[in-house]
């Protein structure tokens, strides 16, 4: 890891930010960034250090001792960035996905796209149990994107079970926390927390986040020693898997209603087919929830949805938008390697 200067921990916030906001997004996974921009396994390997002999360190050879063997300017600079960027993205998502989903999806959708090819691009050996765990990573990631999510559940405590599951999520290449934060009920509680600076509800969460990260960051770490190349695959399979979440054009089956406080499907409320639009055209964006959706063409979110323009030029340009900003993320992220 080795000292690094002000301008090397600066790269690191800024990737901390792209973490952030990417975490923000119910659908894309941070971890996803941490791989591409070349941080993600000496992430790992530094939360799973984190440990008691942290502290008999501190006792018998002081503070500066202590602070190398955390790699303390590395967690403190992308955590910040990824707190800073978290916060205030998490409003920014909230808006673009309410007014524009088509648009901002598509972006993600891109972004994800290139991703695959990126981190397929790091496994070293290609065999029958490769292609298996590519396969079995993107079934599983497919699945969870079909899980209907659950009304949300105002328990501040459980916050801190949410944040010790989503965690694990977040630092997971291809499967998003924040979706599992919606899946969970969790996500709504969690942004109004952030909205109203509710520190109760905030601190419970980071003590799960906590809790849950340095656990599963051990898990991690003996995989990408012992299982490097099959762990790769898998991660793959997540991404491919989570493209069902992202893709643009959705159909609508199930909205969960805070109101009745369960789930009743869509065509009882709107003779629209998608949810998004209907919000959009009511500017309600708070009495329904979704429940059930699935990917539909393009075509056919037109026809369900009143022959509403289905942006498709607009949709390929962000999504190579999406596909580009990977691209330079990853090139530069080489071109800092090769520098340093």
């Amino acid at each position: 890891m080795g000292s690094r200067n002000l301008s090397q921990y600066i790269w690191i916030s800024l990737k901390g930010i792209a973490m952030g906001a990417a975490d923000a997004v119910p659908g894309v996974s941070g971890g996803t960034i941490a791989f591409i921009s070349g941080i993600y396994e000496e992430l790992v390997t530094t939360i799973s250090n984190v440990n008691l002999s942290l502290l008999k360190t501190l006792r018998n050879k002081g503070f500066k001792a202590f602070w190398t063997q955390l790699n303390g300017g590395f967690l403190v600079a992308l955590l910040s960035g990824i707190l800073i960027s978290f916060v205030t993205f998490m409003r920014l998502a909230k808006y673009l996905i309410e007014n524009h989903p088509v648009l901002i999806w598509s972006f993600f959708f891109g972004l994800i796209i290139a991703s695959i090819i990126y981190v397929a691009q790091q496994i070293q050996t290609w065999r029958l149990s490769t292609l298996f765990s590519i396969v079995v990573g993107t079934l599983i990631a497919f699945y969870i994107t079909t899980l209907p999510s659950l009304g949300t559940n105002e328990n501040p405590f459980f916050l801190f079970f949410a944040g010790a599951l989503a965690i694990c999520a977040m630092i997971l290449p291809g499967i998003s926390g924040s979706f599992i934060l919606v899946i969970l009920g969790a996500y709504k509680t969690l942004s109004d927390a952030v909205h109203d600076f509710d520190f109760k509800r905030l601190a419970l969460f980071a003590g799960g986040a906590t809790i849950g990260l340095l656990s599963f960051s051990h898990l991690l770490k003996w995989l990408f020693k012992h299982y490097e190349n099959t762990t790769l695959a898998l991660l793959t399979g997540f991404i491919i898997g989570s493209l069902n979440k992202i893709w643009p054009w959705k159909e609508t089956l199930s909205v969960y209603s805070g109101e009745i406080g369960g789930i009743i499907p869509f065509n009882e409320i709107s003779s629209l087919g998608t949810l998004s639009v209907y919000q959009k055209n009511t500017q309600d964006f708070e009495s329904y929830k979704t429940g059930v959706e699935q990917s539909v063409l393009p075509h056919h979110f037109s026809e369900i949805n009143a022959t509403l323009d289905p942006q498709l030029i607009p949709a390929l340009v962000f999504m190579l938008l999406g596909f580009l900003t990977i691209f330079l993320l990853e090139r530069t992220a080489r071109n800092k390697k090769v520098a340093s």
